[in-house]
Protein backbone atom coordinates (compact mmCIF):
# COMPACT_ATOMS: atom_id res chain seq x y z
CA UNK A 1 0.00 0.00 0.00
CA UNK A 2 1.46 3.62 -1.10
CA UNK A 3 -0.15 7.24 -1.19
CA UNK A 4 0.63 8.53 -4.62
CA UNK A 5 0.90 12.27 -6.27
CA UNK A 6 -1.32 13.50 -9.11
CA UNK A 7 -1.50 16.95 -10.55
CA UNK A 8 -4.87 18.62 -10.87
CA UNK A 9 -5.11 21.88 -12.67
CA UNK A 10 -7.46 23.34 -10.83
CA UNK A 11 -6.95 26.23 -8.33
CA UNK A 12 -8.86 27.85 -5.63
CA UNK A 13 -9.16 31.61 -6.03
CA UNK A 14 -7.27 33.17 -3.17
CA UNK A 15 -10.01 35.44 -2.16
CA UNK A 16 -12.06 32.21 -0.67
CA UNK A 17 -10.84 30.93 2.71
CA UNK A 18 -11.27 27.62 2.08
CA UNK A 19 -8.66 25.18 1.25
CA UNK A 20 -8.01 21.37 0.38
CA UNK A 21 -4.78 19.55 0.99
CA UNK A 22 -3.77 16.20 -0.86
CA UNK A 23 -0.91 14.41 1.35
CA UNK A 24 1.70 12.86 -1.28
CA UNK A 25 4.00 10.37 -0.73
CA UNK A 26 7.14 10.64 -2.25
CA UNK A 27 9.84 8.23 -1.99
CA UNK A 28 11.94 11.13 -0.01
CA UNK A 29 9.55 12.91 1.65
CA UNK A 30 5.43 14.15 1.79
CA UNK A 31 3.82 17.81 1.54
CA UNK A 32 0.44 19.05 1.26
CA UNK A 33 -0.77 20.52 -1.87
CA UNK A 34 -4.24 21.65 -3.00
CA UNK A 35 -7.07 19.73 -3.84
CA UNK A 36 -10.00 20.02 -5.89
CA UNK A 37 -12.98 20.65 -3.49
CA UNK A 38 -14.51 18.71 -0.39
CA UNK A 39 -13.48 15.17 -0.15
CA UNK A 40 -12.98 15.68 -4.33
CA UNK A 41 -9.60 14.14 -6.00
CA UNK A 42 -9.71 14.87 -9.32
CA UNK A 43 -9.77 12.30 -11.65
CA UNK A 44 -8.46 9.81 -8.83
CA UNK A 45 -10.16 6.56 -10.18
CA UNK A 46 -9.57 7.67 -14.06
CA UNK A 47 -5.49 9.01 -13.36
CA UNK A 48 -3.59 5.57 -13.89
CA UNK A 49 -0.63 7.38 -11.83
CA UNK A 50 -3.39 6.55 -8.98
CA UNK A 51 -2.81 3.05 -7.91
CA UNK A 52 -2.94 3.07 -3.98
CA UNK A 53 -4.71 1.49 -1.88
CA UNK A 54 -5.13 4.70 0.01
CA UNK A 55 -5.20 8.17 -0.83
CA UNK A 56 -5.13 10.80 2.37
CA UNK A 57 -6.46 14.20 1.92
CA UNK A 58 -7.50 17.43 4.28
CA UNK A 59 -10.55 20.18 3.92
CA UNK A 60 -10.05 23.00 6.02
CA UNK A 61 -12.47 25.99 5.97
CA UNK A 62 -11.82 28.93 8.46
CA UNK A 63 -15.53 30.46 7.39
CA UNK A 64 -17.94 30.74 9.84
CA UNK A 65 -20.66 31.47 7.82
CA UNK A 66 -23.21 28.41 6.55
CA UNK A 67 -22.20 27.28 3.13
CA UNK A 68 -23.30 24.30 1.21
CA UNK A 69 -21.13 21.66 -0.78
CA UNK A 70 -21.19 18.66 -2.61
CA UNK A 71 -19.10 15.51 -2.89
CA UNK A 72 -19.27 13.70 -6.32
CA UNK A 73 -19.59 9.81 -5.74
CA UNK A 74 -16.73 8.04 -5.26
CA UNK A 75 -15.61 3.98 -6.53
CA UNK A 76 -13.89 4.04 -2.88
CA UNK A 77 -14.81 4.35 0.73
CA UNK A 78 -13.97 7.47 1.81
CA UNK A 79 -13.58 8.04 5.44
CA UNK A 80 -13.64 11.48 6.96
CA UNK A 81 -12.07 12.37 10.52
CA UNK A 82 -13.18 15.67 12.11
CA UNK A 83 -10.06 17.56 13.43
CA UNK A 84 -12.06 20.20 15.36
CA UNK A 85 -15.43 20.63 16.67
CA UNK A 86 -18.00 21.84 13.88
CA UNK A 87 -21.26 22.55 13.40
CA UNK A 88 -22.30 20.14 10.24
CA UNK A 89 -25.18 18.89 8.32
CA UNK A 90 -24.89 15.77 5.67
CA UNK A 91 -26.89 14.50 3.73
CA UNK A 92 -27.48 11.91 0.74
CA UNK A 93 -30.15 12.57 -1.73
CA UNK A 94 -32.61 12.75 0.65
CA UNK A 95 -31.75 11.01 3.86
CA UNK A 96 -30.03 13.25 6.31
CA UNK A 97 -27.25 10.97 7.49
CA UNK A 98 -25.54 13.61 10.07
CA UNK A 99 -27.14 16.67 11.47
CA UNK A 100 -26.10 18.44 14.40
CA UNK A 101 -22.78 19.16 16.43
CA UNK A 102 -19.66 16.85 15.40
CA UNK A 103 -16.57 16.97 18.25
CA UNK A 104 -12.87 16.38 16.82
CA UNK A 105 -12.06 12.70 16.54
CA UNK A 106 -16.00 11.73 14.84
CA UNK A 107 -15.43 9.50 11.92
CA UNK A 108 -17.73 9.20 9.38
CA UNK A 109 -17.51 6.74 6.52
CA UNK A 110 -19.51 6.98 3.10
CA UNK A 111 -19.43 3.84 0.77
CA UNK A 112 -18.57 3.85 -2.87
CA UNK A 113 -21.06 5.49 -4.71
CA UNK A 114 -22.36 7.74 -2.31
CA UNK A 115 -22.99 11.63 -3.43
CA UNK A 116 -22.98 13.53 -0.71
CA UNK A 117 -24.11 17.30 0.10
CA UNK A 118 -23.31 19.31 3.83
CA UNK A 119 -23.97 22.10 4.84
CA UNK A 120 -21.73 23.87 7.65
CA UNK A 121 -22.32 26.34 9.68
CA UNK A 122 -18.63 26.92 11.42
CA UNK A 123 -15.51 26.03 11.11
CA UNK A 124 -14.27 22.96 9.95
CA UNK A 125 -10.74 20.63 9.41
CA UNK A 126 -10.78 17.55 7.60
CA UNK A 127 -8.76 14.49 6.89
CA UNK A 128 -10.38 12.19 4.63
CA UNK A 129 -9.00 8.99 3.35
CA UNK A 130 -10.00 7.43 0.34
CA UNK A 131 -10.06 3.70 0.61
CA UNK A 132 -10.26 1.14 -2.19
CA UNK A 133 -12.78 -1.45 -1.12
CA UNK A 134 -10.38 -4.08 -1.96
CA UNK A 135 -7.97 -3.07 0.49
CA UNK A 136 -11.04 -2.65 2.97
CA UNK A 137 -11.70 -6.11 2.69
CA UNK A 138 -8.24 -7.53 2.92
CA UNK A 139 -7.89 -5.85 6.39
CA UNK A 140 -11.32 -7.17 7.39
CA UNK A 141 -9.58 -10.66 6.20
CA UNK A 142 -7.00 -9.86 8.34
CA UNK A 143 -8.98 -9.61 11.42
CA UNK A 144 -10.91 -12.39 10.88
CA UNK A 145 -13.95 -10.70 10.25
CA UNK A 146 -16.64 -10.80 7.19
CA UNK A 147 -15.27 -9.46 4.52
CA UNK A 148 -18.82 -7.39 3.66
CA UNK A 149 -18.13 -3.94 3.81
CA UNK A 150 -21.73 -2.84 4.13
CA UNK A 151 -21.63 -2.71 8.23
CA UNK A 152 -19.24 0.26 7.66
CA UNK A 153 -21.33 2.90 5.54
CA UNK A 154 -22.65 5.42 7.11
CA UNK A 155 -21.17 4.48 10.34
CA UNK A 156 -20.45 7.65 12.85
CA UNK A 157 -18.52 7.41 15.74
CA UNK A 158 -16.31 9.72 17.67
CA UNK A 159 -13.23 8.10 18.45
CA UNK A 160 -10.42 8.98 20.27
CA UNK A 161 -7.69 6.59 18.17
CA UNK A 162 -8.71 8.39 15.13
CA UNK A 163 -8.07 12.03 16.49
CA UNK A 164 -5.13 11.73 18.32
CA UNK A 165 -3.61 9.85 14.90
CA UNK A 166 -4.68 12.67 13.27
CA UNK A 167 -3.88 15.59 15.15
CA UNK A 168 -0.06 13.56 15.28
CA UNK A 169 0.37 13.25 11.77
CA UNK A 170 -0.64 17.21 11.10
CA UNK A 171 2.03 17.96 13.31
CA UNK A 172 4.66 16.48 11.73
CA UNK A 173 3.45 17.20 8.27
CA UNK A 174 6.80 18.45 7.66
CA UNK A 175 7.99 15.42 8.19
CA UNK A 176 11.19 14.04 6.03
CA UNK A 177 9.96 10.24 6.58
CA UNK A 178 7.24 9.70 3.60
CA UNK A 179 6.62 6.39 5.23
CA UNK A 180 4.88 8.20 8.14
CA UNK A 181 2.39 8.70 6.03
CA UNK A 182 2.04 4.79 4.84
CA UNK A 183 1.63 3.78 8.14
CA UNK A 184 -0.84 6.43 8.96
CA UNK A 185 -3.21 5.51 6.60
CA UNK A 186 -2.30 1.37 7.51
CA UNK A 187 -2.86 1.65 10.93
CA UNK A 188 -5.95 4.00 10.96
CA UNK A 189 -7.76 1.80 8.14
CA UNK A 190 -7.36 -1.22 9.93
CA UNK A 191 -8.92 0.13 13.18
CA UNK A 192 -11.80 1.49 11.22
CA UNK A 193 -12.14 -1.99 9.32
CA UNK A 194 -12.83 -3.35 12.43
CA UNK A 195 -15.50 -0.93 14.14
CA UNK A 196 -18.23 -1.66 11.82
CA UNK A 197 -18.66 -5.63 13.44
CA UNK A 198 -19.08 -3.56 16.94
CA UNK A 199 -22.09 -1.60 15.65
CA UNK A 200 -25.18 -1.90 17.85
CA UNK A 201 -28.07 -3.16 16.03
CA UNK A 202 -31.11 -0.25 16.47
CA UNK A 203 -33.46 1.78 15.14
CA UNK A 204 -32.84 5.57 14.38
CA UNK A 205 -35.21 7.74 16.36
CA UNK A 206 -37.58 9.09 13.97
CA UNK A 207 -37.39 12.58 12.79
CA UNK A 208 -40.77 13.48 14.47
CA UNK A 209 -39.34 12.64 17.93
CA UNK A 210 -36.43 13.58 16.91
CA UNK A 211 -38.17 17.64 16.14
CA UNK A 212 -39.91 17.72 19.57
CA UNK A 213 -36.60 16.78 22.09
CA UNK A 214 -35.02 20.07 19.58
CA UNK A 215 -37.88 21.72 20.31
CA UNK A 216 -38.07 21.02 24.49
CA UNK A 217 -34.19 21.64 24.74
CA UNK A 218 -34.37 25.29 23.04
CA UNK A 219 -37.68 25.92 25.39
CA UNK A 220 -35.61 24.64 28.44
CA UNK A 221 -31.97 25.49 27.73
CA UNK A 222 -31.69 27.59 30.70
CA UNK A 223 -32.49 25.19 33.26
CA UNK A 224 -31.80 22.07 33.97
CA UNK A 225 -31.92 19.26 30.94
CA UNK A 226 -31.57 15.28 32.00
CA UNK A 227 -32.03 12.49 29.90
CA UNK A 228 -35.59 11.84 31.59
CA UNK A 229 -36.36 14.57 30.14
CA UNK A 230 -35.67 14.11 26.97
CA UNK A 231 -36.65 10.57 26.92
CA UNK A 232 -40.58 11.83 28.19
CA UNK A 233 -39.99 14.35 25.02
CA UNK A 234 -39.59 11.82 23.10
CA UNK A 235 -42.53 9.72 24.29
CA UNK A 236 -39.75 6.38 24.85
CA UNK A 237 -37.92 4.93 28.06
CA UNK A 238 -34.56 6.35 28.62
CA UNK A 239 -33.05 3.43 27.40
CA UNK A 240 -34.83 3.43 24.07
CA UNK A 241 -34.19 6.59 23.78
CA UNK A 242 -31.06 6.73 24.22
CA UNK A 243 -29.66 4.09 21.80
CA UNK A 244 -32.22 5.31 18.68
CA UNK A 245 -30.78 9.26 19.52
CA UNK A 246 -27.45 7.96 19.32
CA UNK A 247 -28.18 6.56 15.92
CA UNK A 248 -29.78 9.33 14.33
CA UNK A 249 -27.49 11.85 15.38
CA UNK A 250 -24.59 9.74 15.63
CA UNK A 251 -23.77 11.28 19.13
CA UNK A 252 -25.34 10.92 22.81
CA UNK A 253 -27.93 13.49 23.87
CA UNK A 254 -25.81 15.26 26.52
CA UNK A 255 -23.49 16.29 23.68
CA UNK A 256 -26.68 17.74 21.99
CA UNK A 257 -27.68 19.32 24.77
CA UNK A 258 -24.42 21.18 25.45
CA UNK A 259 -24.09 22.26 22.09
CA UNK A 260 -27.09 24.05 21.81
CA UNK A 261 -25.94 25.94 24.91
CA UNK A 262 -22.59 26.54 23.33
CA UNK A 263 -24.62 27.58 19.84
CA UNK A 264 -27.28 29.83 22.26
CA UNK A 265 -24.17 31.08 23.97
CA UNK A 266 -22.25 32.53 20.68
CA UNK A 267 -25.45 34.54 19.89
CA UNK A 268 -25.95 36.37 22.88
CA UNK A 269 -21.78 36.40 23.13
CA UNK A 270 -22.09 38.63 19.87
CA UNK A 271 -25.32 40.32 19.91
CA UNK A 272 -25.10 41.40 23.75
CA UNK A 273 -22.78 42.80 26.03
CA UNK A 274 -23.64 40.84 28.97
CA UNK A 275 -20.83 39.73 31.37
CA UNK A 276 -19.62 36.08 30.86
CA UNK A 277 -21.21 34.69 34.11
CA UNK A 278 -24.60 36.06 33.20
CA UNK A 279 -24.34 34.53 29.67
CA UNK A 280 -23.23 31.14 31.69
CA UNK A 281 -26.48 30.97 33.51
CA UNK A 282 -28.50 32.37 30.47
CA UNK A 283 -27.38 29.06 28.82
CA UNK A 284 -28.05 27.11 31.40
CA UNK A 285 -24.09 26.70 33.38
CA UNK A 286 -24.12 27.39 37.00
CA UNK A 287 -20.84 28.08 36.87
CA UNK A 288 -18.65 30.21 34.54
CA UNK A 289 -15.76 28.35 34.80
CA UNK A 290 -17.80 25.06 33.55
CA UNK A 291 -19.45 27.21 30.88
CA UNK A 292 -15.66 28.16 29.58
CA UNK A 293 -14.26 24.95 30.27
CA UNK A 294 -17.16 23.53 27.77
CA UNK A 295 -17.34 26.68 25.17
CA UNK A 296 -13.47 26.02 24.54
CA UNK A 297 -13.85 21.96 23.76
CA UNK A 298 -16.63 22.65 21.64
CA UNK A 299 -14.91 25.84 19.66
CA UNK A 300 -11.31 25.76 20.74
CA UNK A 301 -11.60 29.45 21.81
CA UNK A 302 -12.63 31.08 25.66
CA UNK A 303 -15.81 32.86 25.61
CA UNK A 304 -14.34 36.07 25.68
CA UNK A 305 -11.56 35.45 22.69
CA UNK A 306 -14.35 34.23 20.58
CA UNK A 307 -16.53 37.37 21.79
CA UNK A 308 -13.81 39.78 20.63
CA UNK A 309 -13.34 37.77 17.45
CA UNK A 310 -17.14 38.10 16.35
CA UNK A 311 -17.29 41.80 17.57
CA UNK A 312 -14.45 42.26 15.67
CA UNK A 313 -15.88 40.69 12.15
CA UNK A 314 -19.21 42.46 12.66
CA UNK A 315 -17.16 46.01 12.92
CA UNK A 316 -15.19 45.45 9.96
CA UNK A 317 -18.69 43.92 7.71
CA UNK A 318 -20.44 47.51 9.15
CA UNK A 319 -17.46 49.46 7.72
CA UNK A 320 -17.09 47.28 4.58
CA UNK A 321 -20.99 47.91 3.96
CA UNK A 322 -21.21 50.62 1.45
CA UNK A 323 -23.20 54.42 1.74
CA UNK A 324 -26.05 54.91 -0.11
CA UNK A 325 -27.07 58.79 -0.17
CA UNK A 326 -30.75 60.05 0.98
CA UNK A 327 -30.87 61.00 -2.77
CA UNK A 328 -30.12 57.54 -4.35
CA UNK A 329 -32.32 55.76 -1.51
CA UNK A 330 -35.34 58.21 -2.93
CA UNK A 331 -34.17 57.41 -6.41
CA UNK A 332 -34.37 53.51 -5.70
CA UNK A 333 -38.04 54.08 -4.34
CA UNK A 334 -39.21 55.80 -7.56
Amino acid sequence: MHACAFKDSYSLPTAVPSATELLLYRKDHFHLRAERSWRCLADVENDPRIDADIVVSRWTDIRTVCRQVRAPSSLRHVISVALKPTYVKITRDSLTVFDGPMLAGTLHIAGPGKALAAEFRDPCDFLHLHVSSGYLRKCREQAGLSRTLGVLNDLIIRDPLAELLGQTLIANAAASDGAYADCFGQTLTMHIARLGNARKAANALPNWRLRRVHEYVDEHLAESIGLADLAEAAGLSRMHFAAQFRVATGYPPHHYVLHRRIDHAKELLSGTHLPLVEVALAVGFQEQSHFSTVFKRFTDETPARWRRTAMAAISDRSRQRPLVSPRHQEGALV
